[in-house]
């Protein structure tokens, strides 16, 4: 293999003693990578954003003697249950070989755990009890919460993060009493969620001028039929949901239930919570077969992205994970699975909405920050769910291509000019960009000594 040693790189990364937390064996990783790395903006990026979240968000101590680790999304001084399980998932590849860093994730789903006993309908939370800029969003507010959107991949998140933490160390310090209480309180929640005899107690609004902001019907969503799904108010992107059943997150928990059960045997015996784990991942999975999957005029049998169990469906896809195109990413189906492929192809064209190309690139979007504008975040995926070398040697150049001189990737850049771009410090895409690359030098390491 060719070695392509950096030479004079312009790295952004703060100095040494200002980074949030330092893992050699990060840092070891990071030095063995970009070597097999031929392009200079491409390793660029890699060694910039890869310990991004390390560097930047992240505040870790220990509360008598117990690991616990905040960490901001970046830009917002606020900890999302989803961002903060993906910006440290990459990390689960090297923390055997840190122990340090074990601690810092053991941390992260610790604070996790906390977070949702506090308030499972909660997205995002604050340090401490300092209140919120949404203070007055019309929906049950406490001083710990930065915003209370309901958004059923909050709580996959969480599952996703103890799960892999637990297969990659073994570690169990994590899994007591109190998370116990926690996956309780998550199962209990999505069981309301599925609205089976009565609208359950989460309702949201919010006064702005923006649609997708707040969610209608006087905060309780658009009205459905009860089908065994759940219903989420607002996506992945925090943007309010058209029709409350939001497929890629109904599919995440069905998967993220399957590894809760395994758990709950394991760690705690628990085989009544098992179970029902269980029979809800078997009956959210039935209902998506039965409601979800549509004869599309153009693709064929695909997956709807939202649909209301009144025969109403929405044929699109948001760049914000989980989303369609992330299906085999999360576990719930392989790449080459017939209905994803279709649907694929259908989110990866002109058919979806929020799809855009122009002369700065290709990929998918979403109504968060309006028309025009791809995320670096779509392109990503999109190479992580290919087996194509040409289709994954074209996203790695789009991203290199695309931010904006920066050396970081970005929420969006506009099709057409790359330096029009939002959110210069979002950490969840420069982690998940470092995943991509670590995937692409272990699986197809000859892709990386032809990049830009």
């Amino acid at each position: 293999m060719a070695i392509f040693a950096p030479k004079n790189e312009d790295l952004n990364r703060p100095a040494p003693e200002e980074r949030g937390y330092t893992s050699q064996a990060i840092e070891d990783l990071i030095e063995r990578v970009s070597a097999s790395i031929a392009g200079p903006r491409t390793r660029r990026l890699f060694r910039n954003c890869l310990p991004n979240t390390l560097d930047t968000t992240i505040r870790f101590r220990y509360e008598e003697g117990i690991p616990d680790t905040f960490v901001i999304t970046g830009d917002i001084e606020a900890m999302w249950l989803r961002d903060s399980s993906a910006q440290v998932w990459p990390y689960l590849a090297i923390i055997e070989q840190d122990s340090g860093l074990s601690d810092v994730i053991a941390g992260v789903i610790n604070r996790q755990i906390k977070c949702v006993l506090i308030d499972p309908y909660a997205n995002a939370f604050n340090e401490g009890p300092i209140g919120s800029e949404w203070d007055t969003d019309l929906t049950t507010m406490k001083p710990e919460l930065h915003e209370r959107k309901w958004e059923i991949d909050s709580l996959c998140y969480v599952l996703r993060l103890g799960y892999g933490y637990w297969k990659t160390t073994g570690r169990t310090e994590c899994f007591g009493i109190e998370w116990l209480d926690a996956m309780k309180t998550i199962v209990r929640t999505l069981r309301e969620q599925q609205r089976k005899d009565s609208a359950g107690t989460y309702t949201f609004m919010r006064e702005t001028p923006i649609a997708s902001d707040t969610v209608p019907m006087r905060g309780w969503g658009n009205p459905t039929k009860p089908t065994g799904m759940v219903h989420s108010m607002l996506r992945p992107s925090d943007d309010a949901c058209i029709y409350p059943y939001l497929i890629p997150s109904n599919l995440f928990a069905v998967v993220e239930l399957g590894h809760l059960a395994e758990m709950l045997r394991a760690l705690h015996s628990a085989e009544d919570l098992a179970l029902e784990s269980e029979a809800l991942a078997a009956e959210i999975s039935g209902a998506v077969q039965k409601y979800a999957i549509r004869k599309h005029p153009i693709y064929g049998d695909v997956y709807s992205y939202e649909v209301d169990g009144y025969e109403n469906a929405v044929y699109m896809d948001d760049a914000n994970v989980p989303s369609l195109l992330s299906l085999p990413y999360l576990g719930y189906c392989t790449a080459e699975d017939p209905v994803y492929q279709n649907t694929r192809r259908l989110i990866l064209s002109l058919d979806n909405p929020y799809f855009y190309r122009g002369k700065a690139g290709e990929g998918i979007g979403g109504p968060h920050i309006g028309p025009g504008y791809i995320w670096p975040m779509s392109i990503i995926m999109r190479a992580l769910t290919s087996g194509d070398d040409i289709e994954i040697s074209t996203c790695l150049k789009s991203l290199a291509e695309t931010d904006g001189g920066a050396g970081f990737l970005h929420e969006s850049f506009h099709k057409d000019d790359p330096n029009d771009f939002t959110r210069p410090w979002f950490a969840w895409v420069n982690t998940l960009f470092g995943e991509l690359i670590l995937k692409v030098h272990s699986e197809r390491p000859h892709l990386l000594a032809a990049t830009v």
